[in-house]
């Protein structure tokens, strides 16, 4: 079986397959043909490195064309190429590069410091490769290895896959648990090509459209649907990071159909004066997929408004069970609060606290999914997937209901998480940060809501007896152990916290007054 990237660059060849065009970085403009060529050359390079079928290669950084060339390459040797969120602090990149058993590590320059910083606490890891800039001490510049691998005709490629089909080894990105440890949801393939075929008719994709990253392509949401547009010969935008004048520029100058968002970025869109987005000719945007986090109807509302009304389509998913549901433009207006309709292939399912199944309208139940997209397990955590599904069903977590048109519903988390600007934070890892300061005794973490981000991190503390400690200390105890958007933006002290007889926090109870007078408690 050939690989897709192969028969695209035969197809496509001269066409624009990446356009990385932003302030203060050279312009680059790949073919399908570069970009296989590339993707090849990369891949000798993983190779001659010791990189097997079936073995992790850690890639990290901005979006950039080599990052999206790290996917393709890991893919056509066999391998599995792990995105790492270049957030996290380095005890936490450690922990996701020590448990993924990657071999090889791939970063943007910019992150070099990082790996120096951390390569005592990664063994495992035989060489750090570099790209885009300079390498550290120990490291490997990318760059001449690159260009010194055979050029490969994307007319005739060399066979670079070991003993695995493009594609078979599967894939694997990381998402935090309710233990506070981030966990890889593995899928034993990258996807069922009938589901997704489906799914493209259903949305409206076509062969001609031009789509823009709108956000780090470490995030499932942003690579998935990059991922379908470059299978479909798309051209893809590269916005390395994100600023929304510039957003506004590359749809204008591009003539941008589709791209995929969290709430955060458009509404910073919304917020610029009209007179700059008057500037800019977005009348190409076709197909905008909110995801990541829920947006609020004043979000929709605003986009709506400045962006036109058929071109918004949320869809609710996750990491681990891929697209569930989908919102259509013209469903927007009437079905406020609503995340959609099943996506195509996909069955849902509510079971009520006994475990029975939900089968009113307006009646509220733990979603389950049952889908050819869903993942197969967590890397190293069989215990925590074995709790998450009842047979082919599974579940996040989240509680939803559906109404008489069977439309779904999303009102609650059984778990804790919070989404705070699209990223998910998961309250048991801070916690366990903050207890480690000597004037906590107590401590329980959850999202309140905050108009900008959705929800932000907020703490209450009990502090130990002849303790003066203030909210500004425990902000400073969790910046120095935490990424900065795990970090608690309020805290309140209490003097004690409501638990149950087993110890576990009332957490619904802590969250109650902050959400009062709310239609849903997820933002």
């Amino acid at each position: 079986m050939k690989d897709p990237l192969t028969e695209l660059a035969a197809a496509l060849r001269d066409k624009p397959a990446l356009i990385d065009d932003g302030p203060g970085r050279p312009f680059r403009r790949w073919t399908f043909d570069e970009l296989e060529a590339n993707a090849n050359r990369l891949g000798r390079v993983f190779l001659d490195h010791g990189v097997r079928a079936r073995d992790k290669v850690i890639w990290c950084g901005h979006n950039s064309p080599w990052a999206v060339t790290a996917i393709h390459a890991a893919r056509k040797i066999g391998a599995v190429a792990v995105p790492l969120n270049y957030r996290l602090a380095p005890e936490e990149a450690a922990y996701v590069v020590d448990n993924s058993d990657a071999v090889l590590v791939f970063a943007d320059a910019e992150y070099a410091p990082l790996f120096e910083t951390i390569r005592g606490d990664i063994p495992q890891v035989r060489h750090v490769l570099i790209f885009d800039g300079e390498a550290r001490p120990g490291q490997v510049d990318a760059a001449p290895l690159v260009d010194a691998a055979p050029l490969v005709d994307a007319a005739s490629p060399d066979e670079l896959v070991t003993d695995a089909e493009p594609g078979e080894a599967g894939t694997m990105i990381y998402t935090s648990g309710t233990t506070g440890r981030p966990k890889g949801a593995v899928r034993a393939t990258t996807g069922d090509p009938d589901q997704l075929a489906r799914m493209v008719e259903y949305i409206g994709y076509r062969a001609d459209d031009v789509h823009l990253t709108t956000g780090p392509l470490y995030h499932s949401g942003p690579s998935g649907f990059m991922g379908i547009s470059q299978l479909l010969g798309n051209t893809v935008i590269i916005q390395r990071r994100f600023d929304p004048e510039e957003w506004l520029r590359l749809v204008d100058r591009y003539r941008v159909t589709t791209t995929f968002s969290a709430p955060t970025p458009i509404r910073m869109v919304c917020n610029l004066p009209q007179e700059t987005i008057d500037k800019y000719d977005t009348s190409s945007m076709r197909i905008l997929i909110a995801n990541a986090a829920p947006w609020s109807y004043a979000l929709k509302l605003a986009y709506m408004e400045r962006f036109g009304e058929t071109s918004l389509f949320e869809v609710y998913g996750s990491t681990e069970l891929g697209v569930n549901t989908v919102l259509r433009p013209e469903d927007q207006r009437r079905k406020k609060g609503s995340c959609g309709k099943p996506a195509p292939g996909v069955e849902l399912r509510l079971f009520d606290a006994e475990g029975n199944v939900v089968d009113e309208p307006y009646t509220e139940g733990e979603l389950y999914v049952r889908s050819p997209s869903v993942f197969i397990t967590y890397h190293k955590a069989q215990d925590k997937y074995d709790e998450e599904h009842r047979g082919d069903w599974h579940t996040v977590g989240d509680i939803a209901y559906f109404d008489d048109e069977g439309f779904y519903y999303i009102c609650d988390r059984k778990k804790d998480m919070i989404i705070s600007g699209g990223v998910n934070i998961y309250p048991a890892e801070i916690e366990a940060a903050l207890e480690l300061h000597p004037e906590i005794q107590d401590v329980a973490v959850f999202g309140v809501p905050n108009d900008e981000w959705g929800e932000q991190v907020h703490a209450i503390v009990v502090r130990r007896d002849g303790a003066d400690l203030d909210a500004d200390a425990v902000i400073a105890c969790a910046r120095e152990r935490l990424a900065s958007y795990k970090v608690p933006r309020s805290v309140d002290f209490m003097d004690e916290i409501p638990r149950t007889g087993t110890g576990k926090i009332l957490k619904r109870q802590l969250r109650a007054p902050y959400w009062e007078g709310r239609q849903s408690r997820v933002v």
